[in-house]
């Protein structure tokens, strides 16, 4: 509550509907000059959003909860004519009250545009594995704050961002708008870029709830996974994103979850979210993921979201005639509404209104996503030193991947598309989930700026004996390899596309000197690594990606990217080898079943003792760290550890130690989890000291009789480590106490 008095929050809402009827009974121009006491800013979100929901007719009411599209769809409906054009939706305010409506946007790399050849042209984001790779928190936050600042100048007051969606399967065509692997990495670094976008008075949304984990059939797969296993991992990393950033929105995901779609599912919607999590903002539904009016109401949908993907206009006629009848309660339909409208207010939609045409520093923003991709590439492989180049290279020589002049990005809702234009248009796919777009970011342009004396050369490798004779002369040879998928599109395989393995394994053996550029979704196979000297993931890198690889490749950034998700050796490594569904049948249900439960990617590889291509949280750096001094506390409840980290090398670097338990007698899902991490940045022979407190539920399992989490009395050893794979660098043994904590992670008594 307001800090206020009840009493006087009471009178005026008392005043509110005094006001109300005597506008009622008044001409409109009355209505329209009567007292708006949801105004007052010093009232509490709930007590304005209380106000204003009472001064509405049954009309205005149904408004807030139907979505439309904001464009064209499918050659058989036309978008709303208030909405903004090729937006992602459309939901009608109530002028009359002071209410805007709400224009919404995909989505979590930039402001996208949707159907047209026309599109907006604004700054994008490095993927979502890639800032999750930079493991720095402060540069979610930046780059959400950024995309946030061109959503409101852009004329959008919701964006369809925070994609936390576990890795569980690395052939997922949307991993690149998500956060890795790991619940507490996933959760913190996506909190954190909803905290940015909404610092710009707009509501995030945190999507999509929940397991939607691959897109194969992602319309009628029914994801089946127990409820201990399911609180541990995908639903925590959503509960720690509503704890640490509180999103005005939940989205809703396409799939059904343990046999009930996701959009109507009551454990989902009212029992995790809105009855033990205490969430008091709306749920939307995906696009076309609504299937029946009254269920979804009752299981705790608010808003159906872009109706036109839908078979009906279920929360239309359809949901006031539901009210009418009784089926749907009055109060339910309130309270849709009241949270809609909480949210506006709580996160001020309705005191900083939008406008269309504001000013956008391209400039600016353009630094910003370029730190973010420079900070977020990993460096997976540096043998003898091959990198940083050198300027004083004679010959260098730059193939495949239209790096002459761009840089590739995925495909689906969440694309941006570039200011000047695509790169390299008429690529296929055309039409959706395409077009495949690439950022004009050219490395190649950005590598001859910085070797000046040398001979630089590209050749596009469409012939790897081609390209091996080129790089045979060369003093080093970079290789530019990419791998396309997007929303609705699965990879096929792990395997590169279009003979790209092929061409790396002839260039590098024609070219000792051979350094691998990825630019792709997630993870890939590699079955060259023995013979490139280097391997730098560069991920999807937005709109400055040529310059920020070209940067990293020369050393003018030390790379501290950390692998947000375990690189395997083959899909044969994985808890499901083979991809469930069909890609070319949407229509007959199946089951994908997550037998692993909560021992996903480097959980699932330590438990099954199996050796991936690149563990969880590698990555290297031109220079070099050590650790020493780790030491365990308890206060508060709390695990606390310390410990210093000094930079042994020559080089100004950022290093990522990261802090993993594993318990001596207690079982888990698997061996051991992460318990925390830092960033530091440490000048040559400098150290820091680094404190950690860890989350008591990352050191419990989960009670569903009590709802409750259950720390096991009995030892606990904390490893400091470099990744999740190699050997810890030190470790402690830890006493804990038996205890049980709330759902929240607190004691209790």
């Amino acid at each position: 509550m307001n800090a206020r008095p009840l009493a006087i929050a009471v009178g005026q809402a008392l005043a509110a509907l005094a006001a109300v009827a005597i506008a009622a009974a008044s001409p409109a121009h009355a209505a329209e000059t009567a007292p708006r006491p949801w105004m007052d800013r010093s009232l509490s979100a709930d007590q304005r959003a209380t106000l204003a929901l009472q001064a509405m007719t049954q009309q205005e009411k149904l408004g807030w909860v139907l979505g439309h599209f904001g464009a064209d769809f499918a050659n058989k409906t036309k978008k709303h004519p208030a909405a903004l054009p090729f937006s992602a939706g459309y939901i009608t305010g109530v002028p009359r009250l002071g209410l805007p409506a709400l224009f919404e946007t995909d989505a979590g790399l930039g402001v996208a545009t949707q159907a047209t050849a026309t599109p907006r042209e604004r700054t994008s984001l490095p993927s979502g594995l890639a800032t999750t790779a930079t493991w720095d928190k402060r540069l979610a936050y930046n780059g959400g704050a950024m995309i946030g600042a061109e959503a409101r100048a852009s004329g959008f007051n919701v964006m369809l961002a925070g994609g936390v969606n576990l890795l569980r399967e690395p052939r997922n065509g949307r991993n690149f708008e998500y956060a890795g692997e790991d619940p507490l990495l996933a959760g913190t670094m996506v909190a954190q870029q909803v905290k940015g976008i909404q610092s710009n008075h707009l509501i995030a949304t945190t999507k999509h709830f929940a397991v939607n984990d691959q897109e194969t059939g992602r319309f009628v797969l029914d994801a089946r996974i127990g409820e201990a296993a399911n609180r541990t991992s995908d639903l925590l990393a959503m509960q720690l994103v509503l704890e640490q950033a509180d999103p005005g929105s939940v989205m809703c995901s396409y799939n059904r979850l343990n046999g009930v779609y996701a959009c109507e599912n009551d454990y989902l919607l009212n029992q995790v979210l809105k009855k033990d999590w205490g969430y008091k903002g709306y749920v939307m539904s995906d696009w076309g993921a609504v299937h029946s009016t009254t269920q979804a109401a009752n299981a705790g949908l608010d808003q159906q979201s872009g109706w036109e993907f839908d078979k009906s206009q279920y929360f239309g006629g359809a949901l006031e005639e539901a009210v009418a009848n009784g089926h749907v309660t009055q109060a339910r339909l309130d309270n849709m509404v009241h949270r809609v409208l909480r949210a506006m207010f709580d996160k001020g939609v309705v005191d900083h209104p939008v406008a269309e045409g504001g000013a956008i520093d391209f400039a600016a923003h353009g630094l910003v996503t370029r730190t973010g991709a420079e900070e977020g590439m990993v460096l997976l492989k540096n043998e003898g030193g091959l990198l940083p180049l050198k300027p004083g290279a004679g010959k260098i020589v730059v193939i495949g991947a239209h790096a002459d002049v761009g840089v590739l990005a995925g495909g689906g809702s969440s694309l941006v598309y570039p200011i000047g234009g695509n790169a390299v248009p008429g690529l296929e796919p055309k039409v959706w989930p395409g077009p495949v777009v690439y950022h004009p970011s050219s490395p190649l342009k950005a590598i001859q700026a910085r070797a000046p004396g040398a001979t630089v050369v590209y050749d596009d490798g469409t012939d790897p004996a081609r390209a091996a004779r080129l790089a045979a002369g060369a003093d080093v040879a970079l290789v530019f390899a990419q791998q396309w998928v997007g929303e609705a599109l699965d990879a096929t395989s792990l395997s590169l596309p279009d003979g790209q393995d092929a061409l790396i394994a002839a260039v590098a053996k024609a070219q000792p000197r051979t350094a691998v550029v990825l630019e792709t979704s997630g993870p890939v196979t590699m079955p060259w690594v023995g013979q490139s000297a280097a391997v730098l993931q560069a991920w999807y890198p937005g709109t400055s990606g040529g310059e920020a690889i070209a940067r990293v490749l020369f050393g003018e950034v030390n790379p501290s990217g950390r692998l947000p998700a375990t690189f395997p050796v083959s899909e044969s490594q994985l808890p499901r080898p083979v991809l469930d569904g069909d890609p070319k049948d949407q229509t007959t249900r199946f089951a994908v079943d997550y037998h692993e439960g909560a021992a996903v990617g480097y959980k699932w590889f330590d438990l099954k003792g199996l050796k991936p291509l690149f563990p969880f949280g590698h990555g290297l750096s031109y220079t070099r760290f050590s650790y020493s001094g780790l030491a365990a506390s308890q206060k508060d409840g709390k695990l606390q550890l310390r410990f210093k980290v000094s930079n042994t090398g020559a080089v100004k670097g950022k290093d990522v130690p990261q802090l993993y338990v594993a318990p001596l007698n207690a079982k888990w899902e698997a061996p051991k989890r992460l318990a925390g991490w830092d960033k530091v940045e440490l000048a040559p022979g400098a150290s820091t000291e680094v404190s950690v407190a860890v989350d008591p539920r990352l050191l419990a399992t989960y009670d569903s009789r009590s709802k409750t989490w259950r720390i096991a009395k009995g030892g606990y050893k904390v490893l400091l480590a470099r990744d999740a794979g190699g050997a810890d660098a030190a470790s402690v043994t830890v006493q804990l106490p038996q205890s049980t904590l709330d759902l929240s992670g607190k004691p209790l008594r």
